[in-house]
């Protein structure tokens, strides 16, 4: 979990946010605040409106009621330039990767920095090598094609490409879906060192109970169209609301929650043991 000293300035507003397909309701006056430098999860039950809200925030659907402000820019009519100026300022990684298979992963990489910067090939390419260097990628799986690569393999490019333009702000959806638990914790524990290292806002949608109790500062529990509770998994895990039970009451959540204070245990144990 990130420890360092969290500012108070918001990176994402979101205020009053509406969103219906057809008669149903996915979003009722939704309001939701992410601050400066923190990890912050999404969570809820399938149809709370989780991925749309995500959708929502990068771009790709409008609401339709409300306001979201990210990097203190209102999405609401912005116009191409504008859009094109923020999308290069966050990344994301999504649920199935999202990386072109006819490209290697060096190229999937490189692909933004492509795009959106004038820099030489040359410079391109030792960035891209950087970058998936810095997600524990070893240097030969850049020639590699996305269909050569393990679910594990596949997690680690997918977050170097949405860290090649550096960015301030960082979304991922279901960082470690479909991963054995070994290489679920190291995606875990890649996420929680690129925050602390780089000072990157985080926002992910995840139903990883680990994840949620090892990694995230905060916690949104969505349900019923709006925001039933908001608090780290420690606060949440008191709440006595029928939105937020499942993900404690469970033999997961029960779970998720020894190994937190085993881990916890742990490292008072270590801190009691260094020289004062």
């Amino acid at each position: 979990m990130n420890t360092a000293p969290q500012a108070n300035k918001p990176v994402i507003e979101i205020r009053q946010v509406a969103t219906h397909f057809g008669s149903h309701i996915v979003h009722a006056g939704l309001n939701l605040e992410v601050r400066q430098a923190e990890i912050f999860a999404l969570i809820g039950g399938s149809g709370s409106g989780k991925s749309t809200l995500l959708r929502e925030m990068i771009l790709l659907q409008v609401p339709d009621a409300g306001s979201i402000r990210v990097l203190g820019t209102d999405l609401e009519n912005i116009d191409e330039a504008a859009a094109t100026e923020l999308r290069r300022r966050w990344g994301v990684m999504f649920q199935h990767g999202g990386l072109f298979g006819s490209l290697t992963i060096a190229e999937n990489v490189g692909l933004p920095l492509r795009e959106h910067t004038q820099l030489s090939d040359r410079m391109i390419n030792e960035i891209t090598e950087w970058k998936i260097a810095m997600t524990g990628l070893q240097p030969e799986v850049g020639a590699q094609y996305p269909s050569e690569l393990s679910g594990g393999m596949m997690k680690r490019a997918s977050l170097a490409r949405a860290l090649a333009l550096d960015p301030e702000l960082l979304f991922l959806d279901e960082p470690t879906a479909g991963l054995d638990p070994e290489s679920a914790s190291e995606v875990d524990h890649l996420v929680r060192e690129l925050s602390q290292l780089y000072g990157l806002t985080v926002v992910m949608i995840t139903h990883d109970l680990d994840l949620l109790w090892q990694v995230a500062d905060r916690v949104a529990v969505l349900g019923g169209g709006k925001v039933q509770s908001v608090g780290s998994m420690s606060e949440l895990s008191q709440i006595d609301n029928p939105a937020v039970r499942p993900f404690f009451d469970g033999p997961r959540g029960r779970s998720a929650q020894q190994q937190e204070q085993r881990q916890l245990q742990r490292q008072d144990t270590e801190a009691g043991r260094r020289p004062s």
